[in-house]
């Protein structure tokens, strides 16, 4: 299964395309799509350039969690950066 990510313009925080299609910072609300369907979605949502900026597809479970080669990429992307842990969402949850 695929989803679409990218990043907002007005924040810069990952978000997922949903159901909706709306953008949400939720990984388990983000649509999920076959392989053969994807690419018409994603030029679509690339062309949302006032929202959203570097759209691409990325393999989910079926619950939405980042699969395959998206886990580690996906997972410092959503927490921020690695080199120091007073920055980003992850001094968020320990401040």
């Amino acid at each position: 299964m695929k989803a679409i990510t990218g990043n907002r313009l007005s924040d810069g925080a990952v978000v997922y395309l949903g159901d909706n299609d709306l953008w949400t910072e939720q990984k388990s609300e983000a649509a999920r799509f076959d392989d053969g369907d994807v690419a018409p979605v994603l030029h679509a949502a690339q062309l949302r350039v006032r929202e959203i900026t570097d759209a691409y597809i990325i393999d989910v479970s079926a619950d939405g969690a980042p699969a395959g080669r998206a886990i580690i990429r996906e997972t410092i992307r959503g927490a921020g950066p690695t080199v120091r842990g007073d920055l980003g969402l992850q001094a968020e949850c320990c401040a």
